[in-house]
């Protein structure tokens, strides 16, 4: 969790009945911030450092209807040295994350959300120090209760289970908002409602397959479809 030096909110979630969706948990890459040529980019320079081959762009095409395992065994990636592309990874991003923008018309939609009376969060991958800066950056801070980060390669669930665990609210009262199969996965096994965008990295293909409760394919479509699904 993000501690308060680094100028977020305790986090402080609300109680809420069993038939109230009163908390929504927001993915970071692809979901907010449009840091795909960045992450890209990024990899490009790791590659030969880490003996990998650079991504081409039809690569990028057919890894976007993949899931992270098929990714990791088309791209021909050791396990062993994931962990460590991944942090490296973080530490790269933070020289950039100042070019970073949020996805057009997504700041509107937390605006929106956040007016509405929803508790607002984020778990993501990316690292404490590139989140806080982003939203910083982006007058975005005020809107957020809780960032909590880990580096997780096949999926978010032992992330939101921790969170869960700390501040206990009821599944039933919370939406996970993700760009990639593997959070509609982890949304799943937690047990928690999800709704997959397709403005980020996998495709809508894909994100249909893995079968999330609703796909959107823009931000202005993210405060109704929560109102939907929240019923």
């Amino acid at each position: 969790m993000v501690p308060l030096s680094h100028g977020l909110k305790s986090v402080i979630l609300p109680s809420a009945c069993a038939a109230s969706v009163n908390t929504i948990i927001f993915d970071f890459d692809g979901t907010i911030a449009d840091s795909f040529e960045t992450i890209l980019a990024v990899s490009h320079r790791l590659a030969q450092e880490f003996g990998l081959k650079p991504i081409t762009s039809e690569d990028v095409k057919e890894f976007q209807n993949l899931s992270p395992r098929e990714i990791i065994r088309r791209a021909n990636i050791p396990i062993y040295k994931l962990p460590y592309f991944l942090r490296r990874l973080q530490v790269e991003m933070n020289h950039d994350i100042s070019q970073i923008k949020p996805f057009p018309g997504i700041r509107e939609a937390l605006l929106q959300l956040h007016a509405t009376g929803y508790a607002l969060g984020i778990v993501t991958s990316n690292s404490h120090d590139n989140v806080s800066f982003f939203i910083k950056q982006h007058h975005l801070i005020e809107l957020f209760q809780f960032v909590r980060t880990g580096v997780t390669l096949f999926g978010k669930a032992r992330v939101i289970n921790q969170l869960l665990k700390e501040y206990p609210v009821p599944r039933e009262s919370i939406i996970y908002v993700g760009d990639e199969t593997r959070d509609v996965e982890a949304a799943r096994k937690t047990q928690i409602k999800v709704i997959a965008v397709g403005w980020g990295f996998n495709s809508g293909q894909a994100l249909a397959e893995v079968q999330p409760d609703l796909l959107v394919q823009k931000p202005e479509e993210l405060v109704r479809a929560i109102a939907q699904l929240a019923g």
